[in-house]
């Protein structure tokens, strides 16, 4: 009789090439290097043949275990998943993931008010402009700005999103922002989530291109920032009202003309269509469904 797979070697085996380095996948794993060595031994004698080349500091995979890794990595996934929501199912913790500006500028200012509601639940959350990985991350909920089609997310729409324009009333003041074409004497402070600035003026402006693109520019990897940049009278901002709530309503930021561009896109909480959600995650859904539509009503 063949002597078993030895499981506890895949788990390792998977670990080496994820990481390219038997100490990084030891540190991960909590053993030594010598250990991983080990285990990577045990599945190269039960597979005959070599699965790393080993050089002086470093390993490098061969060939055979790219293409093994390649088979077998999909189905460690499914088992750690199924794992883990097995696991945790009945618990009262959530894994959460949402833009770093939405996060700041809506969710925390609420954040206490789901836990008023549920305080068994343990939530965890993680700002990022990375998209969550439901697949390979363990997280439960994620909300995305999108246009809500994915087929492979169940998606809950929160806010559909339209471009305004923000300023502070003493920017707007200062340099007479009563129509678009009033921006010549305007800085216009551009992120990367509504990188629209282009459109807008095209669509509500006489500028002509030359002029657009003489107009000075400040660029923002995060939203967050150039809210606080015009909040300070740095500049005028494109951005969401789902954004702006406090700043309009405190009076630091105005819309000096009113004017709104569409977008196909929208703020959305979504899921792995195939996932069944626990409890803790079904509340906090329908509690952000509930937030958003209350922010909505009161805008």
């Amino acid at each position: 009789m063949p002597a078993p797979l030895p499981i506890k070697s895949l788990l390792v085996f998977d670990a080496a090439m994820r990481h390219g380095s038997f100490s990084l996948a030891a540190a991960e794993l909590h053993v030594t290097p010598g250990a991983v060595g080990q285990q990577i031994q045990k599945l190269e004698a039960w597979l005959g043949c070599a699965l790393f080349i080993r050089q002086v500091r470093q390993v490098r995979p061969t060939a055979e275990a790219v293409d093994y890794w390649a088979e077998i990595q999909p189905a460690l996934v499914r088992i750690l998943h199924a794992s883990d929501g097995l696991r945790l199912r009945q618990g009262n913790e959530v894994w959460l993931s949402m833009p770093p500006t939405l996060a700041a500028k809506w969710f925390a200012p609420r954040m206490a008010g789901f836990l008023a509601l549920h305080p068994g639940v343990s939530l965890h959350l993680g700002a990022t402009a990375a998209l969550a990985d439901f697949e390979r991350e363990r997280i439960d909920l994620s909300i995305r700005h999108f246009d809500g089609n994915d087929p492979a997310l169940h998606a809950d729409l929160l806010c559909a999103d339209e471009i305004r324009v923000y300023c502070s009333p003493a920017y707007a003041r200062q340099h007479r922002l009563e129509k678009p074409d009033d921006l010549l004497r305007a800085t216009l402070l551009h992120t990367t989530l509504h990188p629209h600035w282009l459109e807008w003026l095209r669509r509500f402006s006489t500028l002509s291109a030359r002029q657009i693109d003489a107009l000075p520019s400040q660029h923002f990897d995060q939203g967050l920032l150039a809210i606080e940049a015009a909040r300070h009278g740095q500049g005028v901002v494109l951005g969401s009202a789902i954004l702006t709530e406090n700043e309009i309503r405190d009076g630091s930021l105005c819309e000096p003309f009113g004017l709104r561009l569409p977008m196909a896109k929208g703020y959305y909480v979504v899921h792995h269509r195939q996932a069944v959600l626990r409890p803790a995650a079904v509340a906090l859904r329908d509690w952000l469904v509930g937030a958003a539509a209350q922010g909505r009503a009161e805008r």
